[in-house]
């Protein structure tokens, strides 16, 4: 499937802006399930590309408004492209990739309790595949309904599991914490998803667990549409959980009270897409 994404996050602020220091995750690289056509991103600086530790192509901008300056109230990042898509849901690492045994470890945001560590055995106790996997997913969408609005990017895999609500990022969190309470290697996923009935889901986040540690191969589950990752997904970074690779994350000086907007379009096309500048 081709697909052309266009995602822009707008800030505005209630008083100056004296400094910005954003982290980007925003570029998607190929991959057995993905090729990339043409991709740009920009920002109200100059951009920094680097590979982080997860192996994720990412970019970092800062700003500082000396002295007398121009002052700034508002700003805009941009990421637009063609990506090419498979239906494939397995992916192999090459050996540059962490090795997977980094994923068995908990994190702030993925650490299991006794509720999720049985979600986890009642699914896997025999062992992981595909439909061990799938039934780990409607589990937890069972336990956890979706939701907006009710969490929040901190929101912890046992804080979600409480609450019986949340979004694609607390399926996902409880669904990791749980394969790696049964010793399964799991990692997030952040990316797109298109649906044209429900273009709210455009942004979206799932999870790979890795089937077969030594030839460090993964099977891509999407815990809320209860599927294996297939044409409609477009990866763009992977972590240990959201925090480690959010599409857009960062710190600030002045600039009062924040006023953050989002916009995500995922279309398929049959032409190559014009970027804006």
């Amino acid at each position: 499937m081709k697909l052309s994404i266009r995602h822009e996050t707008h800030y505005e602020y209630s008083a100056p802006l004296k400094y910005a220091l954003q982290h980007l995750c925003l570029t998607p690289q190929a991959n057995d399930h993905q090729s990339v056509i043409d991709w740009q991103v920009s920002a109200p600086a100059q951009l920094y590309a680097q590979r982080d530790g997860y192996g994720n192509l990412s970019h970092s901008w800062s700003m500082t408004r000396a002295a007398g300056g121009r002052h700034v109230y508002r700003g805009s990042v941009h990421a637009q492209g063609t990506v090419m898509t498979q239906p494939s849901a397995w992916l192999v690492d090459d050996l540059a990739a962490p090795h997977p045994a980094l994923y068995l470890r908990p994190t702030p945001l993925t650490a299991a309790d006794a509720g999720i560590a049985a979600l986890g055995r009642a699914s896997l106790a025999g062992g992981a595949d595909e439909a061990s996997l799938l039934d780990l997913a409607a589990a937890v969408c069972k336990r956890i309904a979706y939701r907006a609005g009710v969490t929040d990017v901190a929101t912890t895999a046992q804080q979600a599991l409480a609450l019986g609500a949340g979004v694609c990022q607390d399926q996902a969190h409880v669904f990791i914490a749980a394969c790696r309470a049964s010793g399964w290697p799991a990692r997030y996923v952040s990316g797109y998803f298109h649906s044209p009935a429900s273009p709210e889901l455009a942004s979206h986040a799932w999870a790979d667990v890795c089937l077969d540690i030594a030839a460090r191969r993964w099977l891509s589950i999407d815990i809320t549409h209860l599927s294996t990752m297939d044409e409609r997904h477009v990866r763009l970074a992977v972590g240990p959980d959201y925090a480690a690779c959010a599409p857009v994350r960062g710190v600030r000086e002045g600039g009062g009270d924040e006023l953050m907007s989002v916009r995500v379009l995922v279309d398929e096309t049959s032409d190559k897409i014009t970027l804006e500048p």
